[in-house]
């Protein structure tokens, strides 16, 4: 499969898919002449990490965890510490915007009540 293609089925920029496979995290792509030919391994491996990326996985973490993977399952409790950790991060990051959404509500509902004049907190 090409990569006109492969990018239409990912929703991902022909760009990415070859920076991806630059920095390992997909491939490397095996070519025809100069024309990459996806396989099904590598279309699992993209789609694998496009729901990684979208669960904020940052790539410097997703590099590291590719390059687990490729040891082998005796890297299994590495790669679930890592996603574990990332976890956490993401715990804080949304502890964090609710609080910052908590704050706006409060202060949409002091309009709403016309009361933000008065107490400008």
């Amino acid at each position: 499969m090409r990569i006109s293609e492969v990018s239409k089925i990912f929703d991902i920029s022909s760009d990415t898919l070859r920076y991806y496979e630059k920095i390992g995290l997909i491939g490397p792509i095996k070519k025809e002449g100069n024309i990459r030919n996806y396989n099904e391994d590598d279309l699992n491996r993209i789609n694998f990490v496009k729901c990684m990326r979208s669960a904020n996985l940052p790539i410097e973490v997703l590099i590291k965890y590719m390059k687990l993977f490729e040891e082998g399952d005796e890297t299994i409790k590495e790669r679930r510490d890592l996603l574990v950790a990332q976890q956490g991060e993401l715990a804080k990051n949304i502890a964090d915007l609710q609080a910052a959404y908590d704050r706006l509500s409060y202060k949409i509902d002091l309009y709403d009540k016309q009361l933000l004049e008065k107490n400008l907190k």
